[in-house]
């Protein structure tokens, strides 16, 4: 049978980093990382290509050896207990783990076989999780011939066989069209709401916005922000005004009159310039005498509240390498 988590240690966190730690040669990937995840939420890892999310992945699943720090699932230590944290973890790295040749079905029960329940269990188990996750129209047919939306949910849904405690998600939800994405988040919000405490790391960050009960933002290894995703909006302390010009041709002009700060953006044909506004009102119709007193024509203009991308765009604005091109 799959091993519980240890009883003894308090359940309140069961996923727990503490001054994480990970360095490829000279370079530090993971610097001084913390963070705890509760059963029944989802903790969103964000960052920049190269950030360090995938490395501190790894480590708190016992692929990678930790360098610096501490870390625990369940109440297990990664680092002198990892057979034990890979018994009550679930997985779902970015690229699917599944075999082509078997079916959903056999997937899933050769999943629960290697998390040591028996066959009956596992098949039951199996079963379960086909229905529960509407699997039943491709349970029988080779994952060879699903989609991509199919093998994402096989994949992921793999990783939930043994019932863990603990689920990491590395980017999930890459390259599936709108629908099946949206069928994935359901099913990731399900398993936070049966108490599973899930690490998420996405690009999409639209997808952390919905699903991530907290936020840890990185960039060059180390936390730059943290939150809540509306403590976080909340934090930047400034509005966006999104000016739609009507000729590309102004375009150098506009973001020469409107400052440094600009975002420049193609939407529906037309170029966008985002522009973060510190007092409303007031510097918003500054900037839009500005241009029109220089004779730049809009085509359209609002001023909104932060979205997480606006966050992330000003916390991390540098060049980066991935994970991979460290380890070389």
């Amino acid at each position: 049978m799959a091993v519980t988590a240890n009883r003894e240690a308090n359940m309140t966190d069961v996923i727990v980093a503490d001054g994480l730690g990970k360095t490829y040669g000279q370079r530090e990937a993971v610097k001084d990382l913390s963070f705890a995840v509760p059963g029944g939420s989802v903790l969103g890892l964000l960052g920049p290509n190269g950030a360090g999310k995938t490395t501190t992945v790894d480590m708190l699943t016992t692929l990678l050896p930790i360098d610096q720090g501490r870390a625990t699932v369940a109440g297990f230590d990664v680092a002198t207990q990892p057979n034990m944290v890979r018994q009550v973890i679930g997985l779902a790295a970015q690229s699917a783990a599944v075999d082509e040749k078997l079916t959903a079905r056999e997937n899933l029960r050769l999943f629960g076989r290697l998390y040591r329940m028996s066959g009956k269990d596992a098949a039951s188990r199996a079963e379960e999780l086909i229905e529960r996750f509407d699997m039943v129209a491709f349970a029988d047919r080779p994952a060879e011939t699903y989609s991509g939306g199919e093998r994402r949910r096989l994949d992921v849904v793999a990783r939930l066989i043994a019932n863990p405690p603990a689920l990491f998600l590395d980017e999930p939800t890459t390259g599936l069209d709108p629908f099946s994405r949206g069928q994935l988040w359901q099913a990731i919000r399900e398993q936070a709401d049966d108490g599973v405490a899930i690490v998420l790391t996405t690009q999409y960050l639209e997808e952390a916005d919905i699903l991530a009960d907290q936020i840890v933002i990185i960039d060059e290894g180390s936390v730059v922000a943290s939150g809540s995703a509306s403590d976080l909006k909340d934090d930047l302390e400034q509005d966006v005004l999104e000016i739609h010009l009507a000729s590309d041709a102004d375009t150098a002009s506009a973001i020469t009159l409107v400052g440094s700060n600009v975002e420049s953006s193609v939407n529906a044909g037309r170029t966008v310039l985002t522009v973060p506004i510190s007092d409303g009102t007031r510097s918003s119709l500054d900037t839009l005498r500005r241009l029109d007193s220089a004779g730049i024509e809009l085509a359209d203009f609002r001023l909104r509240r932060p979205t997480l991308d606006d966050v992330f765009l000003t916390l991390t604005r540098t060049e980066h390498v991935t994970d991979e091109e460290m380890a070389r």
